[in-house]
């Protein structure tokens, strides 16, 4: 439940424009509070792109909504993305983007009247929670609109368009979590030998096509975390799918390529589940 001291606090505040110019809805609270704002870069940003060709279970999208809640904290920005193929009317689209204020410094603190100072620190702690909410709330729009009707995957032109925005992301620190089961079924390429079984792929050979392609991006030195590489299925991770090893390690050989050569690094490669929480 969103915070009524927030709404109260930033009553009159919808959104307002980053650094960069890029949209953020999540309400300021110096902005509510009048207090001049000292612009400066979130320290870290996580982009959750999500895959709506992939279809997760109860297990797989929790850990997506307890991966992205754990990782946004005061100074940290958070970006949904979702797509699927663009000939679906699925392109890549921003579905919300926000960024968690830093908090004041001591000395601006001391130089602050305390009824203000008292609002703001009580609007500061709402709006953690107020934008974890609005992120978990727009991956689940995202997840809900996925579909096994959809016959194409257009992951590397969505990974593509995704990199310039994260590339110039101000955050020091910049996550990407992937939501997908990785498997490309573009004009470009597919991974897949059937419905329900995926082909081993010569990465080398896979990711020459990618670069013809002009498809290789640039993500600014960001972490990459999958959630999902592999699903296949009409539930994703149901008896019907069918994942031999040499496959799953051919893929996870050719993104981890990929991703070196957009300038990135796979952190974690979930097949289809993340090891470990993602470090902030």
């Amino acid at each position: 439940m969103k915070s009524r001291l927030l709404a109260a606090a930033i009553a009159g505040f919808v959104s307002v424009q980053t650094e960069a110019g890029t949209l953020n809805e999540v309400p300021s609270c110096y902005a509510a509070n009048k207090i001049e704002a000292r612009p400066s870069p979130p320290a870290r940003e996580i982009f959750v792109l999500v895959d709506q060709t992939t279809i997760f279970d109860e297990k797989l999208q929790n850990s997506i909504f307890e991966n992205t809640w754990g990782y946004l904290a005061p100074n940290s920005a958070y970006t949904v993305v979702s797509f699927s193929a663009f000939a679906q009317g699925r392109y890549t689209e921003v579905v919300s983007a926000g960024t968690i204020e830093p908090p004041l410094s001591d000395r601006d603190r001391d130089a602050t009247n305390q009824r203000v100072l008292k609002t703001f620190d009580v609007c500061m702690k709402s709006q953690v929670a107020w934008a974890k909410e609005h992120a978990i709330e727009a991956i689940k729009k995202s997840l809900a609109a996925a579909s096994t009707d959809l016959a194409k995957s257009d992951i590397l032109a969505a990974l593509k368009d995704m990199s310039a925005r994260i590339k110039e992301s101000p955050a020091k620190q910049k996550v990407l979590l992937m939501a997908s089961d990785m498997l490309e079924n573009s004009s470009v390429s597919s991974f897949y030998a059937s419905n329900t079984r995926m082909r081993t792929i010569d990465p080398a050979k896979e990711l020459a096509a990618a670069e013809r392609a002009n498809l290789i991006g640039d993500f600014g030195s960001a972490r990459v975390v999958v959630i999902g590489a592999g699903l296949i299925g009409p539930a994703g991770n149901s008896k019907a799918s069918y994942r031999e090893a040499p496959a799953m390690n051919a893929l996870a050989t050719f993104w981890r390529h990929y991703f070196e050569k957009s300038n990135a690094v796979v952190a974690q490669f979930g097949r289809p589940a993340l090891l470990q929480p993602i470090k902030q």
